[in-house]
């Protein structure tokens, strides 16, 4: 057996934090030495963080980046190391340096570049032509970055082709629900297609809006799972490969000689110094990390992407208004898991509309989760503005504008709090709400972020059971589940007064917003069409509305923000 050892490093890197970045990455090869690695990944751009967006436009950026670099490099004596970082010629690149025993071997340009979803980089990058092949003593591999792997023949099988046994793809795959299932059938089947060892190194933490779920992948030359890195939190995966099997399992495959002519003269050699062999070290441990099912993923999501959010912006305590309802508790234990519960305040603002069980599960929630709890009633203001607005509105009924005059109360009153603790406001508006415009702006939209803005109402619920679940015990009180949800703005209100019931309203927007089905084919599925085309007349009049909500954790395929870009000012409509 010819026995080679790999570690891949998932780090929380922070986009521009070049000293912070450079501490994790030298830890993590030191880390890697100390196991007895021969080569060691870190993930895509992680000198820099990801995505680093127009920092990319600023020459200062760039030339910290390259001084990092060779920080890093300094630090890699007696191993190999495949870092992400920018590359700088007559443009610049996203780019993996190969570093070895403490010098620069060699770098591989990403050649796919994606643009589309949450992906820009052809604003920044230009692509790279390149997919070189290193050579160290007997062990020959290749590198390549991130969308470079999703294709069936891209620059990874013309490696495998020309010699490659192991190929190290570095990635910022960012998270949506069920995406890391999806990623892990597609690295098992290049592995086995190209009769490769493969080692897919991600990411993990958030960025803005963005979440990246780590999950790192070795796989054999079989498709067969070597290892796999935790969901959501920073880990080292190690393990042994067996080079020789790839070799034996070629010798078996002749399709694969005919195929081999194509990669001559299209990927360069490099031969790199081979390193003595370290201290026979006993196998790596085996992992048994299971991937966490459908539900607790999103949960997981949620929390990372609003500690990360909260934390690396520099805010210490978080702020939320407590309705009672479903989606404000759920906020709220997100924000207790991913803060704890002495840097989280709630906050209920009743009105003469809100209930008395709406205001003993707000308490209770609080109390449940032991966090701080204050009280302000609205109806003094809300007076107040009837008073000053009087002469202005008399003569007109009462109708949706004092309805939002109460959550504008709100929203002022949080703000305040903001402004004078510090406290970051987190609003607690859901993916259906902010699809059809049921929200306020100024009013419920107005914070600094916005958990579960892409978590669909219905999804609200799974993921709520799912915190009394983990929790052992009803944080989130029963009767806000058998509740029916109401803004409590008018009497007797509740949210179906105005909108379908959730469960076809959740499908209706599934397949308009995240699949662009139109008419015909939400019908064909069984939802009536006057129901059809008035949501998609709701979701297509409340662009106005989307574009000033604060961003929030991306979790479905297609989230508002960076993956819809639909005109404001759109006289398009389906007939």
């Amino acid at each position: 057996m010819r026995r080679f050892r790999v570690g891949l490093a998932q780090i929380n890197a922070t986009v521009g934090d070049f000293e912070g970045n450079v501490r994790k990455i030298v830890d993590a090869i030191e880390r890697a030495r100390a196991l007895g690695c021969g080569l060691v990944a870190l993930p895509e751009l992680a000198i820099t963080g990801y995505p680093p967006e127009d920092l990319l436009f600023k020459p200062a950026f760039i030339e910290a980046n390259l001084r990092a670099l060779d920080e890093v490099t300094r630090a890699t004596g007696g191993l190999t190391a495949v870092v992400g970082f920018v590359d700088k010629r007559d443009d610049i690149f996203n780019a993996a340096a190969v570093l070895h025993d403490g010098a620069r071997a060699g770098v591989y340009h990403k050649q796919y570049l994606p643009n589309y979803g949450v992906f820009d980089e052809n604003r920044y990058f230009q692509a790279g032509t390149d997919a070189p092949v290193f050579t160290a003593g007997e062990t020959t591999f290749a590198v390549n970055i991130c969308e470079d792997i999703w294709y069936p023949t891209g620059p990874g099988t013309l490696q495998a082709l020309a010699g490659a046994e192991l190929v190290v793809t570095i990635n910022a795959s960012p998270y949506h629900a069920g995406k890391a299932h999806f990623r892990e059938k597609m690295v098992a089947t290049r592995a086995a297609d190209d009769l490769v060892c493969l080692a897919f190194v991600n990411l993990v933490g958030g960025q803005d809006e963005l979440v990246f779920d780590g999950a790192s992948l070795i796989v054999n030359e079989r498709g067969e799972l070597v290892a796999r890195g935790r969901q959501f939190e920073e880990d080292f995966v190690v393990a042994d490969l067996d080079l020789e099997a790839v070799f034996r399992a070629r010798l078996h495959d002749s399709r694969r000689r005919k195929e081999k002519l194509r990669a001559d003269g299209a990927v360069s050699r490099v031969v790199v110094p081979a390193l003595a062999a370290p201290a026979e070290a006993p196998p790596a441990p085996a992992r048994e990390v299971t991937p966490l099912e459908r539900v607790e993923e999103v949960y997981r999501a949620l929390v990372l992407g609003t500690r990360d959010y909260v934390w690396k912006n520099g805010f210490k305590h978080v702020v939320i208004g407590l309705s009672g309802g479903i989606d404000s508790s759920l906020v709220a234990a997100v924000a207790v898991e991913a803060l704890g519960r002495e840097n989280v305040t709630g906050v209920t603002m009743p009105s003469p509309y809100t209930s008395s069980g709406t205001r003993r599960d707000s308490e209770r929630l609080a109390k449940n989760l032991g966090i701080e709890f204050l009280s302000i009633p609205i109806t003094p203001v809300l007076n107040a503005y009837r008073r000053a607005l009087a002469k202005a509105f008399k003569g007109l009924k009462e109708d949706v504008t004092e309805e939002n005059l109460q959550a504008r109360i709100r929203g002022n009153l949080l703000m305040a709090l903001s402004n004078k603790f510090g406290w970051l406001v987190l609003t607690t508006g859901n993916k259906s709400e902010y699809s059809v415009g049921y929200t306020t702006l100024y009013g419920d939209m107005a914070g600094g972020f916005a958990v579960i803005k892409d978590v669909p109402k219905t999804l609200v619920y799974e993921v709520t059971r799912k915190v009394n679940e983990l929790a052992g015990r009803a944080v989130v009180p029963p009767s806000v589940f058998e509740r029916a949800p109401s803004a409590e703005l008018r009497p007797n209100q509740t949210d179906q007064d105005t909108l379908p019931p959730y469960a076809d309203l959740d499908a209706i927007l599934e397949g308009y917003v995240e699949e662009d089905r139109g008419v015909k084919d939400l019908v064909a599925r069984g939802h009536a069409e006057d129901t059809v085309r008035r949501v998609l007349a709701m979701v297509n009049r409340n662009e106005y509305k989307r574009r000033q909500a604060p961003i929030g954790v991306k979790i479905t395929p297609r989230a508002f923000g960076r993956d819809w870009r639909l005109p404001i000012v759109n006289r398009f409509r389906e007939r």
